[in-house]
């Protein structure tokens, strides 16, 4: 899930995920847990006392085998499936609910092959979930997610089924089935693109001079006559939110619904075509790093703006990234801004961009899991709930990881090396099943606490630019259609697309500018060809029927 959206013209983001056919069939009418309708589970009230579900309070008569999902992420030093975290779940939950609390590794970078081998092998987790709806729609046509009953959660979990009850409710029906339950998105992000400041001002220009794609193409070209680097770029791929700056506003439903997907590119619309006139533009003037279309991981594109060869760079801003000392090691002249979200849209455009949906992770229950199992899942849920239980996941141990200041935000100790060292983002591949970002009660007090997570030592008003622009722009950022019903097109095709999409792109934006016109015609017809117009018939069948919010 992307959300980078207007930024995503200077700085494309590359998010690898393996793609792998579907593993089985009919598993859900074959293994079906109990299910309710929404009116039902409206109708659902104090089901416990009346005796529906079992009480597991005093913990389970039998043991009880919990296999939850966490990333790994190949942190140096960290073993994903036991550490003090982990051991300290076991002993705080699973011990007084005779759970036998098991991790599972899904490897990042490959999780949907991780996925798709361990459900062929039947040893997956309890939890099947991912961040991107398509994939969870996969996961869910190839039947290896149970119907839920929303009443069930309510019982065994509360607490979070009071923070996410609505957002499920709203967006957990595929096919009129209640599959899906999700972690909580509150709204914030510190994604960025960061640009050299002095090299703005060394063309005669101020970084609040960059209003439109038109005032930042007039820059670049100061760039390349001082003789100072290019913008920088990257190959964009598995990230289709490119043209959204090229867009018109306000937005159209339907041809937001038809044409924004998160597996698939959008190719033969007017917007692409923009888009890709205005790379095939700045690659034929020298605009952008030549070698664009090799810069395929973050290392390889941060490289090119630490040496001094590009002069912008998208990251996630943290107090601790090293991104500016290490150029700085390089010049240390060098000064730096966020380049503002109008940047990359043309005169007459709006800073468009991708919104997240409500919610983070997008879970179901693994088709196998028993009754038990699942209610042990939905325990687990309530006791990670819990704010003293997420506090510590968050933050450690006070006095070792972190200590309270007057306003009691948690001052993270960087140089602790203990046992209850945190893993590198936070512990968040643990605590991400119940939200995506770490809050305090106070909405100021959680801006505060994210201020300082994002500022550099130093540079702290680039968070303080970050949250400007953020809120600024806040009305043009949208999210997606969600498909109510899998896209079995879609599915069909998205591995070959994605492919033939990188290959016609940079084919197009490589060529000489005189051929632009019939190289992007002939492309066109060649990923229509492909299936995506099978693709878009598909969908627009689904629109007719309504079958998307």
């Amino acid at each position: 899930m992307n959300k980078k959206g207007y930024v995503s013209l200077l700085m494309a983001s590359v998010m690898t995920a393996g793609m792998l056919a579907g593993c089985s069939g009919n598993n859900n009418k074959q293994n079906a847990a109990a299910t309710n309708s929404p009116a039902e589970t409206a109708a659902a009230t104090n089901a416990a006392a009346e005796g529906k579900y079992p009480d597991y309070s005093q913990g389970f008569k039998d043991k009880v085998t919990l296999d939850i999902p966490v990333y790994e992420r190949a942190f140096e030093g960290w073993n994903v499936t036991d550490n003090y975290y982990t051991r300290w779940v076991q002993k705080e939950f699973g011990d007084k609910y005779n759970i036998d609390v098991n991790y599972i590794p899904i490897t990042r970078k490959s999780e949907v092959i991780d996925y798709e081998q361990l459900l062929a092998s039947h040893k997956a987790p309890d939890i099947i979930f991912h961040y991107d709806m398509p994939q969870a729609l996969t996961y869910y046509g190839e039947d290896v997610m149970q119907p839920l009953d929303w009443s069930e959660i309510e019982n065994y979990a509360p607490t979070y089924w009071a923070n996410m009850g609505e957002t499920i409710k709203q967006y957990g029906i595929v096919d009129d089935q209640n599959i899906f339950f999700y972690a909580a998105r509150p709204e914030a992000d510190n994604f960025t693109t960061i640009i050299r400041k002095d090299w703005v001002e060394k063309v005669g220009m101020k970084v609040e001079d960059l209003t439109s794609l038109e005032k930042y193409n007039e820059m670049l070209v100061k760039w390349k006559e001082a003789g100072l680097g290019v913008t920088g770029g990257s190959l964009t791929a598995n990230s289709f939110n490119y043209n959204y700056a090229f867009r018109d506003w306000p937005i159209d439903a339907n041809y937001r619904a038809l044409y924004s997907d998160l597996s698939v590119a959008d190719f033969t619309t007017k917007d692409t075509e923009l888009w890709l006139r205005n790379l095939n533009y700045q690659y034929n003037n020298g605009l952008i790093d030549k070698e664009f279309y090799l810069r395929t991981d973050e290392q390889k594109i941060k490289s090119e703006f630490v040496s001094g060869k590009t002069g912008t760079f998208g990251l996630y801003l943290t107090n601790n990234t090293d991104v500016i000392s290490a150029t700085l090691a390089n010049d240390p002249s060098a000064e730096f801004a966020i380049v503002p979200p109008y940047a990359g849209v043309p005169e007459g455009k709006q800073p468009q961009g991708r919104a997240y949906w409500p919610f983070g992770f997008i879970m179901g229950i693994n088709y196998e899991t028993t009754d038990e199992e699942r209610a042990a899942v939905w325990m687990y849920l309530e006791w990670l709930s819990q704010p003293e239980n997420l506090f510590k996941f968050q933050n450690g141990v006070e006095g070792e990881n972190y200590t309270l200041d007057a306003e009691g935000i948690a001052v993270k100790n960087p140089d602790f090396k203990g046992e209850s060292v945190l893993s590198q983002n936070n512990n968040k591949d643990y605590w991400g099943l119940v939200t995506e970002i770490a809050q305090y009660p106070d909405p100021e007090k959680t801006l505060k606490a994210n201020l300082r997570n994002w500022a550099p030592a130093g540079y702290e008003y680039l968070a303080d630019d970050l949250v400007k622009y953020y809120n600024e722009v806040a009305e043009f950022r949208t999210p997606d259609a969600m498909f109510t019903t899998v896209l079995e097109k879609v599915n069909e095709y998205k591995a070959d697309l994605n492919t033939l999409f990188q290959e016609l792109y940079v084919k197009i934006v490589l060529a000489p500018e005189a051929d632009f016109d019939a190289n992007y015609e002939a492309a066109k017809k060649t990923y229509l060809d492909a299936g995506y117009q099978e693709i878009l018939d598909e969908k627009q069948k689904a629109i007719d029927a309504g079958q998307f919010r």
